[in-house]
Protein backbone atom coordinates (compact mmCIF):
# COMPACT_ATOMS: atom_id res chain seq x y z
CA UNK A 1 0.00 0.00 0.00
CA UNK A 2 3.44 2.61 0.54
CA UNK A 3 4.94 1.70 -2.15
CA UNK A 4 1.58 2.11 -4.28
CA UNK A 5 0.85 5.55 -2.54
CA UNK A 6 4.07 6.55 -2.91
CA UNK A 7 4.23 5.24 -6.74
CA UNK A 8 0.80 7.35 -7.18
CA UNK A 9 2.23 10.90 -5.54
CA UNK A 10 5.66 11.05 -7.79
CA UNK A 11 3.34 10.10 -10.88
CA UNK A 12 1.26 13.49 -9.99
CA UNK A 13 3.80 15.68 -9.63
CA UNK A 14 5.16 14.27 -12.88
CA UNK A 15 1.40 15.08 -14.68
CA UNK A 16 2.11 19.10 -12.61
CA UNK A 17 5.56 19.03 -14.02
CA UNK A 18 4.60 18.57 -17.39
CA UNK A 19 1.68 20.44 -17.58
CA UNK A 20 3.76 23.39 -15.98
CA UNK A 21 6.05 22.67 -18.71
CA UNK A 22 3.68 23.34 -21.02
CA UNK A 23 1.95 26.42 -19.82
CA UNK A 24 5.81 28.39 -19.76
CA UNK A 25 6.06 27.90 -23.19
CA UNK A 26 8.01 30.28 -26.08
CA UNK A 27 6.20 32.75 -28.51
CA UNK A 28 4.89 30.12 -30.89
CA UNK A 29 3.00 28.52 -28.30
CA UNK A 30 1.20 31.56 -27.05
CA UNK A 31 0.60 32.42 -30.73
CA UNK A 32 1.59 35.97 -30.04
CA UNK A 33 4.32 35.64 -33.14
CA UNK A 34 2.24 33.71 -35.24
CA UNK A 35 -0.45 36.15 -35.39
CA UNK A 36 1.75 38.21 -35.80
CA UNK A 37 3.65 37.08 -38.93
CA UNK A 38 0.00 36.10 -40.23
CA UNK A 39 -1.69 39.28 -40.38
CA UNK A 40 1.66 41.21 -41.78
CA UNK A 41 2.37 38.62 -44.44
CA UNK A 42 -1.67 38.52 -45.63
CA UNK A 43 -1.58 42.08 -45.44
CA UNK A 44 1.28 42.68 -47.64
CA UNK A 45 0.65 40.07 -50.00
CA UNK A 46 -2.95 41.40 -50.35
CA UNK A 47 -1.98 44.81 -51.02
CA UNK A 48 0.75 43.56 -53.72
CA UNK A 49 -2.22 41.66 -55.39
CA UNK A 50 -4.21 44.83 -55.59
CA UNK A 51 -1.64 47.02 -57.28
CA UNK A 52 -0.71 44.31 -59.75
CA UNK A 53 -4.62 43.96 -60.69
CA UNK A 54 -5.45 47.59 -60.21
CA UNK A 55 -2.24 49.04 -61.37
CA UNK A 56 -1.16 51.35 -58.83
CA UNK A 57 2.48 51.51 -56.72
CA UNK A 58 2.65 52.72 -53.21
CA UNK A 59 6.23 54.01 -52.79
CA UNK A 60 7.58 51.95 -51.02
CA UNK A 61 7.51 48.17 -51.05
CA UNK A 62 4.78 46.68 -48.85
CA UNK A 63 6.51 43.77 -48.01
CA UNK A 64 9.18 45.93 -45.66
CA UNK A 65 6.50 45.49 -42.97
CA UNK A 66 7.05 41.65 -43.15
CA UNK A 67 10.74 42.46 -42.54
CA UNK A 68 9.73 45.54 -39.80
CA UNK A 69 7.59 42.68 -38.00
CA UNK A 70 10.97 40.99 -36.71
CA UNK A 71 11.92 43.23 -34.63
CA UNK A 72 8.53 43.19 -32.41
CA UNK A 73 8.86 39.59 -32.82
CA UNK A 74 12.23 39.79 -30.71
CA UNK A 75 11.02 42.32 -28.25
CA UNK A 76 7.84 39.94 -27.96
CA UNK A 77 10.21 36.71 -26.85
CA UNK A 78 12.44 38.96 -24.72
CA UNK A 79 9.59 40.07 -22.72
CA UNK A 80 7.77 36.88 -22.59
CA UNK A 81 10.80 34.96 -21.37
CA UNK A 82 11.21 37.64 -18.51
CA UNK A 83 8.11 37.28 -17.81
CA UNK A 84 8.22 34.07 -15.85
CA UNK A 85 11.34 31.89 -15.51
CA UNK A 86 10.73 29.33 -18.23
CA UNK A 87 11.79 25.74 -18.23
CA UNK A 88 12.40 25.39 -22.23
CA UNK A 89 12.79 21.51 -23.81
CA UNK A 90 15.06 21.15 -26.25
CA UNK A 91 12.51 21.36 -28.84
CA UNK A 92 11.86 24.78 -27.81
CA UNK A 93 14.73 25.76 -27.96
CA UNK A 94 14.79 24.37 -31.83
CA UNK A 95 11.99 25.69 -32.89
CA UNK A 96 12.57 29.26 -32.05
CA UNK A 97 16.00 28.90 -33.61
CA UNK A 98 14.03 27.78 -36.77
CA UNK A 99 11.64 30.83 -36.88
CA UNK A 100 14.81 33.33 -35.83
CA UNK A 101 16.63 31.66 -39.16
CA UNK A 102 13.13 32.26 -41.01
CA UNK A 103 12.93 35.61 -40.44
CA UNK A 104 16.97 36.26 -41.38
CA UNK A 105 16.31 34.45 -44.51
CA UNK A 106 12.99 36.01 -45.23
CA UNK A 107 14.80 39.43 -44.97
CA UNK A 108 17.53 37.86 -47.40
CA UNK A 109 15.05 37.15 -49.99
CA UNK A 110 13.29 40.97 -49.78
CA UNK A 111 16.59 42.18 -50.56
CA UNK A 112 17.46 39.68 -53.26
CA UNK A 113 14.13 40.30 -54.88
CA UNK A 114 14.51 44.21 -54.19
CA UNK A 115 18.15 44.74 -55.34
CA UNK A 116 19.18 41.60 -57.90
CA UNK A 117 16.69 43.79 -60.84
CA UNK A 118 19.06 46.98 -60.36
CA UNK A 119 22.14 45.17 -59.98
CA UNK A 120 21.41 42.53 -63.20
CA UNK A 121 20.61 45.67 -65.16
CA UNK A 122 24.31 47.46 -64.32
CA UNK A 123 25.72 44.47 -65.39
CA UNK A 124 23.82 43.71 -68.99
CA UNK A 125 24.75 47.47 -69.14
CA UNK A 126 28.15 47.30 -69.18
CA UNK A 127 28.17 44.31 -71.30
CA UNK A 128 26.32 46.65 -74.02
CA UNK A 129 23.02 44.63 -74.35
CA UNK A 130 19.58 45.03 -72.68
CA UNK A 131 16.18 43.40 -72.51
CA UNK A 132 13.35 43.84 -74.22
CA UNK A 133 9.56 42.72 -73.81
CA UNK A 134 8.51 41.71 -77.18
CA UNK A 135 4.73 41.60 -78.43
CA UNK A 136 4.39 38.45 -80.80
CA UNK A 137 1.36 39.98 -82.10
CA UNK A 138 2.75 43.54 -82.97
CA UNK A 139 -0.53 44.45 -80.81
CA UNK A 140 2.50 47.51 -78.64
CA UNK A 141 5.55 48.25 -79.82
CA UNK A 142 8.65 47.00 -77.77
CA UNK A 143 9.66 47.81 -74.44
CA UNK A 144 12.97 47.81 -72.38
CA UNK A 145 12.68 46.33 -69.07
CA UNK A 146 15.11 45.59 -66.36
CA UNK A 147 15.83 41.74 -64.90
CA UNK A 148 13.69 40.08 -62.32
CA UNK A 149 12.82 37.02 -60.95
CA UNK A 150 10.04 35.31 -62.58
CA UNK A 151 7.59 34.10 -60.35
CA UNK A 152 9.96 34.79 -57.21
CA UNK A 153 6.82 34.72 -54.74
CA UNK A 154 6.68 31.10 -55.07
CA UNK A 155 10.10 30.74 -52.96
CA UNK A 156 7.89 32.77 -50.66
CA UNK A 157 5.11 30.16 -50.29
CA UNK A 158 8.31 27.24 -49.48
CA UNK A 159 9.33 29.81 -46.47
CA UNK A 160 5.98 29.77 -45.31
CA UNK A 161 5.69 26.88 -45.01
CA UNK A 162 9.24 25.66 -43.75
CA UNK A 163 8.82 26.87 -40.08
CA UNK A 164 5.18 25.71 -40.11
CA UNK A 165 5.90 22.15 -41.10
CA UNK A 166 8.25 22.22 -38.47
CA UNK A 167 6.51 23.69 -35.74
CA UNK A 168 3.38 21.41 -36.38
CA UNK A 169 5.09 18.67 -36.73
CA UNK A 170 7.34 19.40 -33.08
CA UNK A 171 4.33 20.37 -31.28
CA UNK A 172 1.52 17.94 -32.95
CA UNK A 173 -0.30 20.82 -33.66
CA UNK A 174 -2.58 19.59 -36.76
CA UNK A 175 -3.92 23.78 -37.48
CA UNK A 176 0.15 23.95 -38.58
CA UNK A 177 0.59 20.83 -39.71
CA UNK A 178 -2.75 21.34 -42.48
CA UNK A 179 -1.60 24.88 -42.92
CA UNK A 180 2.12 23.98 -44.29
CA UNK A 181 0.32 20.90 -46.34
CA UNK A 182 -1.87 23.37 -47.99
CA UNK A 183 0.71 26.04 -48.49
CA UNK A 184 3.21 23.32 -50.39
CA UNK A 185 0.30 22.63 -52.85
CA UNK A 186 0.08 26.04 -53.38
CA UNK A 187 3.12 26.73 -54.59
CA UNK A 188 2.90 23.91 -57.09
CA UNK A 189 -0.41 25.50 -58.48
CA UNK A 190 1.65 29.01 -58.19
CA UNK A 191 4.43 27.66 -60.88
CA UNK A 192 1.59 27.40 -63.35
CA UNK A 193 0.00 30.74 -62.19
CA UNK A 194 0.39 34.57 -63.12
CA UNK A 195 2.88 36.20 -60.05
CA UNK A 196 -0.45 38.01 -58.72
CA UNK A 197 -2.67 34.96 -58.06
CA UNK A 198 1.08 33.72 -56.05
CA UNK A 199 0.02 37.15 -53.81
CA UNK A 200 -3.49 35.94 -53.29
CA UNK A 201 -1.98 32.41 -52.26
CA UNK A 202 0.56 33.98 -49.87
CA UNK A 203 -2.10 35.76 -48.25
CA UNK A 204 -4.19 32.85 -48.11
CA UNK A 205 -1.30 30.98 -46.76
CA UNK A 206 -0.43 33.21 -43.83
CA UNK A 207 -4.32 33.17 -42.88
CA UNK A 208 -3.66 29.21 -42.78
CA UNK A 209 -0.36 28.78 -41.47
CA UNK A 210 -0.30 31.70 -38.60
CA UNK A 211 -2.77 33.56 -37.94
CA UNK A 212 -5.99 31.23 -37.49
CA UNK A 213 -3.32 28.67 -35.49
CA UNK A 214 -2.45 31.64 -33.68
CA UNK A 215 -5.68 32.69 -32.25
CA UNK A 216 -6.45 28.86 -31.60
CA UNK A 217 -2.78 29.26 -29.59
CA UNK A 218 -3.80 32.67 -27.83
CA UNK A 219 -7.37 31.30 -27.09
CA UNK A 220 -5.52 28.10 -25.40
CA UNK A 221 -2.63 29.91 -23.95
CA UNK A 222 -5.18 32.53 -21.83
CA UNK A 223 -7.51 29.45 -20.94
CA UNK A 224 -4.56 27.91 -19.27
CA UNK A 225 -3.20 31.25 -18.11
CA UNK A 226 -7.18 32.35 -16.17
CA UNK A 227 -6.51 28.29 -14.69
Amino acid sequence: MSNGKQLTELESLQLITNMIQKAKSSYHDRGTGAILWGTVVAIASSVTYLQKEYNFKLPFDIFLIVVAAIIPQIIISIKESRSKAQVKKFEDAAIDSVWLVFGITLFALTFYQNVIGTASNKLINEEGWQMVKHYTNGALPDEVIKPFPPSFYSIYLLMYALPTMVTGLAKKFLPMTIGAVITYTLFVVSCFTASKYDMLFGAFSAILCWLIPGIILRSRYLKQKNV
